[in-house]
């Protein structure tokens, strides 16, 4: 903890949103739980939580879009698309490592997911939507395999 002189905590967040995060962690270390800025702790907290979730969505619909660009659109593969499923695979599992409770949301949030990325995949490749099946033509578990890629 740095030695500056520090407001009381509820004021510290909004002027000094780093040393806010310092003095929070010196007061749960010191267990002076008493003193914590309880609102803005919780209101973090459940940002974080719905950061998660929004990096999952958001890699989960960039691989599925790579995929199906990927079996749509064979004449056009390159090693970017493929690097690009590798990474968003990895970024999940990644995810999925830290947070295993976010591997339901993952099946939760699949079918709205692939909707998305069907109609991203038409808008970046020019096809119709039509051509993208409107059910998701493979698994959500081949969807997270390394080693699958849809002929």
């Amino acid at each position: 903890m740095s030695n500056q002189s520090v407001t009381p905590t509820n004021n510290l967040y909004e002027q000094d949103y780093h040393l806010w995060l310092e003095h929070t962690v010196y007061l749960l270390k010191n267990e002076k739980f008493l003193e914590l800025d309880l609102k803005n702790l919780i209101e973090e907290i459940e940002s974080m939580g719905k950061s998660d979730k929004n990096a999952l969505r958001s890699n989960l619909r960039m691989l599925l879009m790579h995929i199906l660009k990927y079996k749509f659109q064979p004449q056009n593969r390159s090693n970017s698309w493929l690097y690009t499923i590798y990474e968003h695979r990895q970024r999940l599992q990644e995810a999925f490592l830290d947070s295993p409770s976010l591997k339901c949301y993952y099946t939760e949030v699949f079918d709205n997911c692939y909707q998305h990325a069907r109609k991203e995949a038409s808008i970046e490749t020019g096809l119709p939507l039509s051509i993208f099946p409107k059910d998701y033509p493979f698994s959500a578990e081949e969807t997270l395999d390394f080693d699958f890629f849809p002929n």
